[in-house]
């Protein structure tokens, strides 16, 4: 059935009451106009509602939504059942404090049936127990009078629009704080040239925990060009960067060209993901300086320090 009036899968269900024997339905409602009946849903609403046996392995319900956005190249909205990337995340503090207290908004439709995990957002609407649940995820302990100190600056930050990962605490924290820990390379000088058919090129000078050292590189575009050029400096200190799988630009609706550019990066760190963040006027340096944060979070860890890497879980 289509999805034209929101029903597709209260019809199939509706369906199934009736007796028909089989249901057409589609991965991420995709389909013409307004798509058709989700899988994902379909599986749920007849499992859970129906208590119908279905021979579907609901673990790997979104990594095959995953693939299909690849291949199709439509994007499976945020809040989309099951399967959204924001349907596992307590947003409201008021959540954060219930799961807190032995689950109390806990259903059917627990993270883990779908090899996902709880998160909790940080922005505006965060509360005490909110960040005590992303610290207690990074391994992080502050005092009392600490955490409300952070905790103003989220609101603040969020209350600005701006998006805050779980992987921006640590460096939110050292901002609040006045400490250098999550600070090993810095940026000095970073010059990038671009042309219309021709390769871009870049010339950086970084300082990595004292160490100033410089480096050019070539590539696909600016921020290629920068990785090219970046990972010619790491690799005198044994390191690599991690594999970028996704990067996603983004300026304010209605925003001007002089708007400040949001770029979010999420990388392959081994068996987690993880995204950083950059904010900058120019969109190539939005995203160098998402990448330097993932940088500075391994670099920290690699140092022997306890945190985002070794101590969180796959999410």
């Amino acid at each position: 059935p289509h999805n034209d009036y929101g029903l597709a899968t209260a019809n199939v269900m509706a369906a199934v009451r009736a007796g028909v024997s089989s249901v057409h339905c589609t991965i991420n409602c995709l389909g013409e106009r307004a798509g058709n009946a989700s899988l994902s849903e379909i599986s749920v609403v007849l499992r859970d509602k129906l208590s119908m046996d279905l021979s579907i392995d609901e673990s790997y319900m979104v990594h095959l939504s995953n693939m299909v956005e690849t291949f199709s190249g439509k994007r499976v909205p945020a809040n989309s059942p099951i399967v959204g990337a924001d349907v596992f995340t307590q947003t409201a503090g008021i959540h954060a404090d219930g799961d807190q207290k032995g689950g109390l908004y806990e259903t059917r439709l627990s993270p883990e049936r779908f090899a996902r995990t709880r998160s909790y957002a940080l922005g505006k609407m965060s509360g005490k127990a909110s960040l005590a649940k992303n610290l207690e995820a990074l391994g992080l302990n502050l005092s009392e009078e600490n955490q409300k100190k952070v905790l103003a600056r989220v609101v603040k930050l969020g209350d600005s629009k701006e998006l805050i990962t779980v992987e921006d605490l640590p460096f939110i924290i050292a901002e609040v704080l006045e400490s250098k820990s999550y600070h090993h390379i810095e940026l000095l000088n970073c010059s990038i040239t671009s042309g219309l058919d021709l390769e871009s090129t870049v010339s950086i000078r970084v300082d990595i925990d004292g160490d100033i050292q410089q480096a050019s590189g070539a590539g696909n575009g600016g921020f290629d060009a920068f990785i090219f050029a970046i990972n010619k400096v790491m690799a005198s200190k044994n390191y690599q960067l991690p594999t970028l799988l996704d990067y996603e630009v983004r300026i304010p609706k209605g925003g001007h060209t002089n708007a400040l550019t949001e770029c979010v990066i999420t990388w392959d760190c081994g068996e987690q993901e993880f995204k950083t963040r950059g904010v900058h006027s120019n969109q190539v340096f939005a995203g160098i300086l998402a990448t330097l944060r993932i940088i500075n979070l391994q670099l920290h860890e690699r140092a022997g320090n306890e945190g985002v890497f070794s101590l969180r879980g796959s999410r």
